[in-house]
């Protein structure tokens, strides 16, 4: 068994405009790939990348890209991504390894009960056929979604067929990687969906130390949440600004995570590993 999901679903609201000031593909992609990873070594279930003044052209699009291809099983990318110029540098991406991403590729080493993501084959008079990654396809019973999908199966039988159907993710208890959702804005991102806590991080906001425990007791009940981060040149007060906004009109909290910093900037790949560490060791979940 892999880590268990978060009881509060944790999403992170990150700028179209994070790479915007790095000239090369190559680093490009890496500083992606660490946003990619701090959201699965901290659990996180959902990432918004929203626009923002800085953001270019096409930024919010790699982003996306990326953040995607590193959430997919290896064994699922040659049939859900085509060769693109943007993926060139995919290969020093380091994997996620997290519960749905696993290592085994034989039927006889499934496990009854477990979960797999799959993309379906084709459809059938019995069923409709899945690649789980294995060497041979899973029959699922039920109503088949389109040829090409992404499913994910729990697996019921594996002798003498292969067999599963289709399964919920609420069904599923450990963390199952995270989703990828775009905004045309911070305040968008804010107002379509329901959070139930909304925390900014920025230089200027009370250090996190001193608000913890109001934020705990927001954070422990709580459905949704959400920790939103600035970009490389611009903080969250400037950008809510351009859209006619406020921190305090649509955050709950704004904290200061890392106090006292010696660097003048801290770029937005960093924030984020060092906000996740900080309430993932403050918060039990």
């Amino acid at each position: 068994m892999g880590a268990k999901r978060r009881k509060a679903e944790l999403f992170i609201a990150i700028p179209a405009s994070l790479v915007s000031d790095i000239p090369h593909l190559r680093e490009r992609t890496a500083a992606v790939g660490l946003v990619g990873r701090a959201a699965a070594i901290f659990r996180v279930d959902g990432i918004i990348v929203y626009r923002d003044s800085g953001s270019e052209r096409g930024g919010a699009f790699f982003i996306r890209l990326i953040l995607n291809y590193m959430e997919t099983p290896q064994y699922l990318r040659r049939r859900l991504f085509t060769i693109r110029p943007e993926l060139r540098y995919a290969g020093i991406l380091h994997p996620l390894r997290t519960p749905h991403h696993p290592t085994r590729s034989k039927v006889k080493e499934l496990r009854v009960g477990e979960f797999r993501e799959g993309v379906v084959l084709d459809v059938g008079e019995e069923g409709f056929t899945v690649d789980i990654g294995v060497r041979e396809p899973l029959l699922a019973e039920g109503r088949p979604p389109s040829p090409g999908s992404r499913v994910t199966v729990k697996v019921l039988e594996s002798k003498p067929q292969l067999k599963g159907r289709i399964a919920r993710r609420e069904e599923n208890k450990e963390y199952w990687g995270y989703r990828v959702q775009m905004a045309r804005g911070l305040g968008e991102a804010l107002s379509r969906r329901r959070f139930d806590l909304s925390i900014s991080t920025s230089r200027g906001g009370r250090p996190l130390l001193g608000v913890i425990e109001p934020i705990r007791e927001r954070w422990v009940p709580a459905g949704r949440v959400l920790i939103a981060f600035g970009s490389p040149r611009t903080g969250l007060e400037e950008i809510l600004k351009h859209e006619g906004l406020s921190l305090k009109e649509v955050f709950d909290f704004i904290v200061n995570t890392i106090p006292g910093q010696g660097s003048e900037t801290i770029r937005t790949e960093e924030a984020i590993y060092s906000t996740l560490a900080a309430f993932n060791l403050l918060i039990e979940d």
